[in-house]
């Protein structure tokens, strides 16, 4: 084939996805595995959600409702916004494409940070933009370095908060002054896919934000019902934003982009909030019990406000990533996200925390990273 590809589609790494569990398994020959790698909810999704998808397969043969009136009714109530100010994507990250969508062209400059959500930089390389990427510092954003990086060619921050892989939170006050440092033509995304675990008191208020006077720039938030919802598996997302930038977004989105079950199902959790709640307070015990058998172990639990935190393991995180593949726990080693001795896991069922805390110590001492 003779093709034009554009240099900016040629230069783009595929996003890496997990291996699925089965091939896993087949790989290493082992059975009965676990996987803490994903930050997916233990607890899986509301019992009322899943009912609501099975009673809607008969009906797959129709179009969903291109509006999602209902499920865009129900999330306007919980969280005291208007309709008009919620986007739905297939995932938040379709929420990111949108944005990027709607406000970057060819030369346009957007600041991420890194590590992040590597969809962010994608979409804008798809566009044409520019990535300008901000180290973290100590494991936080540097909020002062991106205020410098702004230009006049800055259209969208992309903030992932808190962060992953670190887990880590944008304090409100230091969040204020960052927006009042900035000219009101850039947009600020708060990717908050993890803000259902964090405690409400220390929470950003993005209403407040969205709805302030002109004068600092429009801030945009993002959630999902693939983590405190347990609804991974059916990519349901939305946006909080002025109702302005809605109807932009609106403008860029695809019709039916929500399908049937993914409405009826978030529809449902929605609804069901004591499951939601539990998912919440079973996260925070986990991570507790966690965090403090794994620093009996030797090694070092970094605090975290979502479910899952990343650990110093005292050595080379991917031969222990390989050691506990063996032993049917999968966790995340972070020498990619350049953190060549720390590991990621998710926060699971009280079985899966045990199971884990016994294949890490087993492995440590196998490893020599720790002492009997």
């Amino acid at each position: 084939m003779k093709l034009r590809i554009p240099e900016n589609i040629a230069a783009i790494v595929p996003y890496p996805p997990g291996k699925p569990l089965e091939e896993l398994e087949r790989e290493y020959g082992i059975t009965d595995s676990i996987k803490l790698a994903s930050n997916e909810n233990a607890w899986g999704p509301s019992p009322a959600a899943v009912e609501a998808i099975a009673g809607v397969l008969t009906g797959l043969h129709r179009y969903p409702d291109g509006s999602s009136h209902y499920l865009t009714e129900a999330l306007a109530e919980w969280l005291d916004m208007d309709m008009a100010e919620i986007v739905l994507g297939n995932g938040s990250n379709e929420v990111i494409e949108f944005l990027v969508k709607a406000f970057v062209r060819a030369g346009d400059e957007v600041i991420t940070s890194h590590p992040s959500f590597l969809m962010y930089q994608k979409f804008v390389q798809v566009r044409g933009g520019r990535n300008v990427v901000i180290p973290l510092r100590e494991m936080y954003h540097d909020l002062a370095a991106i205020r410098d990086a702004v230009t006049d060619r800055t259209r969208l921050i992309f903030l992932d908060n808190p962060n992953n892989p670190c887990g880590t939170l944008i304090a409100r006050q230091d969040f204020d002054d960052f927006l009042a440092a900035l000219p009101e033509s850039v947009i600020v995304v708060l990717d908050e896919a993890y803000v259902d675990f964090v405690d409400p008191n220390e929470r950003i208020d993005v209403k407040a934000c969205i709805r302030r006077p002109d004068g600092i720039p429009a801030v945009v938030a993002l959630r999902t019902f693939s983590k405190a919802f347990g609804l991974a598996g059916l990519r349901v997302g939305f946006g909080l934003m002025h109702r302005q930038i809605a109807d932009l977004l609106h403008r860029v989105r695809q019709p039916f982009n929500i399908n049937l079950p993914g409405q009826v199902g978030a529809l449902a959790a929605v609804r069901d909030l004591a499951h939601y709640r539990h998912t919440l307070e079973k996260t925070r015990q986990g991570r507790q019990w966690l965090s403090a058998e794994v620093e009996r172990l030797g090694c070092v639990a970094y605090p975290s406000h979502t479910n899952f935190f990343l650990i110093d393991v005292r050595g080379d995180a991917t031969r222990l990533y390989e050691a506990m593949l063996h032993k049917g726990v999968i966790v995340r080693s972070m020498k990619a996200y350049g953190y060549p001795e720390f590991i990621r896991i998710t926060v699971g069922t009280e079985e899966e925390n045990s199971r884990f805390v016994g294949a890490l110590a087993d492995c440590l001492a196998e490893l020599g990273y720790r002492e009997d």
